[in-house]
């Protein structure tokens, strides 16, 4: 069996979507990898080779795609935010649902209240909202089915709410990496029951989505974490394992390939980020310290929970003095048995990394299944990898690719650039031998896949792009920031 064929079999397996769905996040197992034979678009725009559009409110989850239905979310006004469907083939409207947003956090102006995405199966949609926890809604009408309310998450940098479900089995997993409530959670589909939770108090803000790896031992669920990847037994949610070789945080998903897990990051080290976002901002004092008053004033009008403080400030103060200075800083943002990427590196001093895991070990496995690991200059701290035909690219802000071999880390090529120098938050994603990047500035860069880079075309959809397209029934769905668009 070819590496390639194991790869089929992994996507046909993790879920009970029907093949050629798009159900998630980034599609099969959060791959990124449509096995689809038919023939994608290379030359289109918001007028050329489109089978249909959708005018939608504020969004930048991902749509996707089930049992000939298009999924996408939306703000609908300032008090509620909207899930819709959309018939696949005619992009007719099926259904809209509305809930309130309540009382939240304000965000940063890249992100939406609209971020995550949803999850769909033939029967029903699997949404996800910081106020209004998981629900479950018929994917034929829209009618609730089960909803479970969950911890409103907070975060100190308004970075806001970007994870999302994915469905493996009959299960529905939802991993929630927020700076009090960090848990990860698997429900069951039909009704909701919650079959097991772990605790991630020793993780800070992720936003690394779970993966599925097929092992000798059977199926493991894989997610990134602070400092730490870490593998799951599907039926308890018992750590099986963990390598720690990560950094303060992870923004990006893996790419699981076979037995292995492929993964790229960026992220500083854990003082120097808080300084540099707190201390050094216009509220701070610029002392290399931290007090709780700075804390405050960079958050502004909301007050920051009593929980956070006696969390963090609880156990870094070490002299009691009221502030975190030096290594104090460490202690307070990260658990006691996790400080992997809390040093400052000068060599490497945004902290990039791609690195290649094998799964399947027991108990601490960072010096037994770390395959190989790469400093480089070359990732994004938000784009996520695409794995196919033996080669890892990744896609960097500015319009940079860069390709290397799956089975080492050595580099195929690059830095080359792609014709497009925008910022990128969306993933690249493969059909049809062609690799497609969507960049916030509205373009979507087309490439042939290869050892090379070759730039089939650059097309201008004329709205920004930071959700992740779709590929399913031979057609690209792209969600911009104001419509949602069938590509033939």
């Amino acid at each position: 069996m070819t590496r390639f064929t194991a790869l089929v079999c992994i996507l046909l397996t993790a879920s009970i979507s029907v093949a050629g769905d798009w159900p998630q996040f980034r599609g099969p197992n959060c791959t990124g990898i449509s096995t689809d034979a038919r023939p994608l678009p290379t030359t289109f725009s918001d007028t050329e080779n489109v089978t249909w559009s959708a005018d939608l409110g504020d969004g930048i989850g991902c749509p996707v795609v089930a049992a000939g239905r298009v999924i996408t979310s939306a703000v609908v006004n300032e008090t509620h935010i909207g899930l819709y469907a959309y018939d696949m083939t005619s992009g007719k409207k099926l259904w809209e649902r509305l809930w309130p947003i309540g009382d939240i956090d304000e965000i940063h102006k890249s992100n939406s209240y609209a971020a995550t995405t949803a999850a769909a199966d033939s029967e029903r949609v699997y949404f996800y909202f910081w106020t209004l926890g998981l629900v479950a809604v018929d994917a034929r009408t829209g009618a609730d089915v089960w909803h479970k309310e969950l911890p409103i998450p907070y975060f100190v940098f308004k970075w806001g709410a970007g994870m999302s479900p994915v469905l493996y089995k009959d299960m529905v997993l939802f991993c929630q990496d927020d700076d009090l409530y960090p848990a990860f959670y698997a429900f069951d589909r039909k009704t909701g029951r919650q079959i097991w939770k772990d605790d991630r108090n020793d993780m800070a803000v992720n936003y690394s989505h779970p993966v599925i790896c097929s092992t000798d031992h059977g199926d493991e669920i894989v997610v990134g974490g602070t400092g730490l990847l870490v593998g799951y037994d599907p039926k308890t949610g018992k750590r099986l394992w963990q390598a720690r070789t990560l950094l303060r945080n992870i923004k990006t998903t893996p790419v699981a390939h076979g037995d292995t897990i492929y993964i790229s990051l960026q992220s500083g080290g854990i003082a120097n980020q808080w300084l540099a976002s707190v201390d050094r901002a216009e509220t701070g004092n610029n002392d290399d310290k931290l007090t709780r008053d700075e804390v405050q004033a960079f958050v502004g009008k909301r007050k920051v929970p009593y929980a956070f403080f006696q969390k963090t400030f609880g156990r870094g103060d070490l002299d009691k003095d009221g502030d975190l200075e030096g290594e104090e800083l460490d202690i307070a943002f990260l658990h006691g048995d996790n400080f992997a990427g809390a040093s400052y590196d000068a060599e490497n001093p945004a902290q990039e990394y791609i690195l290649a895991v094998k799964a399947g070990g027991r108990g601490d496995v960072t010096d037994t299944h770390v395959l190989w690991k790469k400093p480089t200059k070359h990732t994004d701290h938000i784009v996520s990898p695409l794995v196919i035909n033996d080669r890892m690219l990744l896609i960097k802000c500015g319009g940079i690719a860069t390709c290397f071999q799956a089975g080492n880390g050595e580099q195929v090529f690059g830095p080359a650039r792609i014709r497009n120098e925008g910022d990128y938050f969306a993933s690249p994603i493969y059909g049809d031998g062609k690799v497609y990047a969507a960049s916030e500035n509205g373009r979507i860069v087309v490439m042939k896949e290869g050892p090379e880079p070759d730039v089939l075309a650059v097309n201008d959809m004329g709205d920004s792009i930071l959700g992740t397209p779709a590929i399913a029934d031979g057609a690209l769905f792209v969600r911009t920031r104001s419509k949602l668009l069938r590509l033939d």
